[in-house]
């Protein structure tokens, strides 16, 4: 096939010329192509191929000929006619422009590529060859292309094909639908330009629109072509970055066995994503298409490249000047074979009542491309041939020798406006990717219309890039945007969970753990609390913790707030009546003033569970701790001086005793004095090395803050606690020793039952202290002051009160006296 395109340059000596004679020189192509499908002789000529028909006979290589010549075959591509007119058109346009190339004429030369690279291969040695269409057999070989650059291809691959023959003969070519972004690449395609942005850029869009609406989860197809690869890479490099997950990336192309297109439906037939992506050439896609008909899939929202969403053949049917006639009107010209079904043409038929995609002037887009791929070359020229000057026309040297490196370089230099529409290309050969977002909505005609919906510039800032102005029809007529994910959004309160060897889009929703939350959609990870908020029920919120103290507001408190003041009441109502009575014989027996202090300080044992109700403070919580400590053991050594007061009046009774001076007045209040001293001690080393201090406890509850106060130092506290359980167990071993005195005078009994309650008490406080939670280790302490308070009230005081109020006749000396034996406990 090579043979046909490449010039013979070897000088061979003809048969019969004399050896020494000057032969007749001549070189001439082995292969005798067609001319042109387009032509216009010009000053200077712009080369154009486009994909004018849709297939390529197959030709067979035997090796012992000349292969046939390369045929087109297929109807007409009316889209493909229409931008190889636009070119046309645009150079008419330019030659009858003052402005532009003032007396130079553009010529072109147009060619068919069959959609086939090797046509287009063909076309683009023809072109670089510089054979004038109407070239004469024995004429001599032109020895350089008298073209000035070449407009097209419109796929990509036959345009990589294209420009690895022109790029060593430094022919520009500029491209007005290839977007491959391979071709930016200047080392392997350095005279390649377009005016239509790269898919480096289309896939970035196409991954953002994507984002945009929430697909996260979408299928993907392509052409097998340098055109679908290299766009499917690039589009799948940035959906990865903007995180959406591809379920399937599938490849074909039209001429595949049909097992191998029916494959591809079967999977996107399966797939549970909603959206498919497609970068396919618009053949490719009219096969796919006919075999997704074959068994239609649930709705599917199509995301295409600009290849194919804007191609008439997809909405409706769609099949040089002979050809385009014949197929558009069904008739024969005469001259021409054609169908026996087919009418003769009568010359009655119009172009102004033909609708199809080549009079179909509502979709310019690619054919503006092309447009201006004319002007683009038309200025460089412009730019290099004129000389433009103020006030009048410019002018322009039609014989100015030019090289294709300058025409290369002044193309990537323009930057003019052409229809309110700026055309620049950058150091690569690339435009500014601004795009519009194209939608199929059936109009009132019934017809599918290519509605624009909104526009992308790659050159906005973020946010931004997307302007939408019309509402979209999503698949099936849905007015609502389409869902397509792997799995739902995980609601907040949740964390997403990648399911084992799936995509991260496959994930389940895991409901945060205990203390943490997550206040967003999707969020991967769940983030703690600070240390002194929870969770709310939902878990995407964090909420201040509750914070719990023993209040005066709650039952519980205002209980043991009643009791305590109760307690107190009936300590000074003993007190008055002990007073009252201070004369009479009950009174006196039990040592009023022992007695009177003992009432005093179980008052204050009952009023400073006071200090344990409410939120601790620095005073509190020194206080309540110090005062309880130092009011009981006054309590206890009161106790304890009565109970040794009872035993040594007894023992005094005996011959020859004379113990009672060794335990008078004086040493009774030296004694409490003592006993309560060694405890003020205690607590003052406490308060001053280590004492007490309200802290936030954040352990115990994890949703609550218990308000409590720190002891500061264990030490002491037990140290408190253990002095006064050594007085406790003193006096009571005392009062049992004494347990035998007379029944009538007996105050030991009831001093022992009192330490035995009060001993009980203090002994069953120590684990339920220890082990009750927050505010009930308060209550537990203040209910052990009541408790233990209490007892030596009811012990100690009461039968003498019931006597003095109720029993007056047994309040006398000779009941006081009475000798009756005692019962043992």
């Amino acid at each position: 096939m090579w043979t046909a395109v490449l010039l013979v340059l070897l000088t061979v000596g003809l048969p019969g010329t004399p050896r020494g004679a000057t032969p007749d020189l001549r070189c001439m192509l082995l292969d005798h192509s067609g001319p042109a499908a387009l032509s216009r002789p010009g000053d200077f000529v712009i080369g154009g191929v486009f994909s004018l028909h849709y297939y390529m006979l197959s030709v067979e290589n035997n090796y012992t000929h000349l292969p046939e010549p390369l045929r087109c075959r297929g109807s007409l591509d009316f889209r493909e006619l229409r931008f190889a007119r636009a070119m046309a058109f645009a150079i008419e346009e330019i030659n009858n422009c003052s402005d532009l190339l003032p007396g130079i004429m553009l010529g072109y030369q147009i060619h068919d590529s069959c959609s086939s690279v090797s046509v287009a291969t063909r076309a683009a040695f023809q072109l670089a060859n510089g054979r004038d269409p109407y070239f004469s057999p024995g004429a001599p070989c032109s020895s350089s292309a008298t073209i000035t650059a070449v407009v097209g291809e419109s796929g990509s691959t036959p345009s990589i094909a294209m420009s690895r023959v022109l790029g060593p003969f430094g022919i520009p070519q500029v491209s007005h639908y290839a977007t491959c972004a391979c071709l930016s690449d200047k080392q392997q395609y350095p005279t390649f330009s377009r005016t239509i942005p790269s898919d480096y850029f289309q896939a970035a869009a196409l991954a953002q629109l994507v984002k945009h609406y929430g697909w996260m989860w979408i299928g993907a197809v392509r052409s097998d072509s340098d055109y679908g690869n290299s766009g499917m890479a690039a589009f799948l490099k940035a959906a990865r970055a903007e995180g959406i997950c591809v379920e399937y990336s599938e490849a074909f192309y039209r001429t595949n066995p049909r097992a191998r297109v029916r494959r591809v439906a079967e999977v996107i037939r399966g797939s549970t994503a909603r959206v498919v992506v497609a970068f396919v050439a618009p053949g490719d896609m009219l096969v796919l298409l006919a075999e997704l008909e074959q068994l239609a899939p649930p709705p599917l929202q199509w995301v295409g490249s600009e290849s194919w969403v804007t191609d008439p053949g997809l909405a409706s049917e769609s099949p040089l000047l002979t050809e385009f006639w014949e197929t558009a009107f069904g008739c024969h010209l005469p001259g021409v074979s054609g169908s026996p079904e087919q009418r003769p043409c009568n010359g009655s038929e119009s172009l102004q009542g033909l609708k199809n995609s080549y009079t179909d002037t509502s979709q310019l887009r690619i054919t503006n491309m092309v447009y201006k791929a004319v002007y683009a070359v038309a200025h460089a020229l412009h730019g290099l041939i004129c000389t433009d000057r103020a006030g009048s026309p410019a002018h322009c040297d039609r014989d100015m020798p030019l090289q294709m490196i300058q025409v290369l370089q002044q193309i990537r230099k323009v930057n003019f406006t052409l229809n309110g529409n700026r055309v620049s290309f950058d150091a690569n050969g690339d435009p500014v990717a601004t795009y519009e977002l194209v939608n199929w909505q059936v109009g009132e005609s019934g017809r599918v219309e290519f509605v624009t919906v909104g526009y992308y510039d790659a050159s906005a800032p973020e946010g931004q890039v997307f302007v939408m102005h019309r509402n979209i029809t999503w698949a099936g007529g849905q007015t609502q945007v389409p869902v397509s994910v792997c799995s739902e959004s995980c609601p907040p309160g949740t964390r997403k969970a990648v399911q084992k060897g799936k995509p991260v889009c496959c994930y389940d929703c895991v409901p945060c753990a205990e203390g943490e939350i997550s206040n967003a959609t999707d969020s991967l990870d769940c983030l703690i609390c600070p240390a002194e908020s929870w969770p709310n029920p939902k878990r995407d919120r964090c909420m201040h913790k509750l914070i719990e103290f023993l209040s005066f507001d709650e039952i519980l408190g205002a209980i043991l707030a009643t009791s305590s003041v109760a307690g107190a009441g009936l300590s000074v109502a003993i007190a008055a009546v002990f007073y009252r009575h201070k004369d009479t014989p009950i009174v006196r027996a039990n040592n009023s003033e022992l007695s009177f202090l003992l009432l005093f300080s179980l008052t204050l044992c009952f009023l400073c569970s006071l200090t344990f109700i409410g939120p601790p403070s620095n005073w509190s919580c020194m206080l309540r701790h110090t005062a309880f400590g130092i009011t009981f053991v006054l309590c206890i050594s009161c106790v304890l001086g009565k109970t040794i007061v009872v035993l040594m009046a007894f023992r005094a009774t005996l011959p020859g005793s004379n113990v009672m001076k060794w335990f008078g007045p004086v040493q009774q209040r030296l004694s409490v004095v003592f006993f309560t001293f060694i405890q003020v001690l205690i607590c003052v080393l406490w308060l001053s090395l280590s004492p007490p201090f309200p802290i936030k406890n954040l352990s115990h509850y994890k949703e609550k803050i218990i308000l409590e106060c720190s002891l500061g130092s264990n030490g002491a506290f037990w140290a408190v606690l253990g002095y006064i359980g050594l007085l406790s167990a003193l006096c009571f071993v005392l009062a049992f020793l004494a347990r035998k005195l007379p029944d009538n005078f007996n105050e030991a009994k009831f001093i022992t039952f009192s330490m035995i309650i009060f001993c009980a008490v203090w002994i069953t406080f120590i684990p339920a202290y220890v082990s009750s939670p927050g505010k009930f280790t308060v209550a537990v302490e203040i209910f052990a002051i009541l408790a233990s308070s209490l007892g030596l009230i009811v012990c100690i005081f009461a039968p003498k009160f019931f006597i003095i109020l109720f029993r007056p006749e047994k309040n006398t000396k000779k009941h006081m006296m009475g000798k009756v034996p005692s019962k043992a406990l």
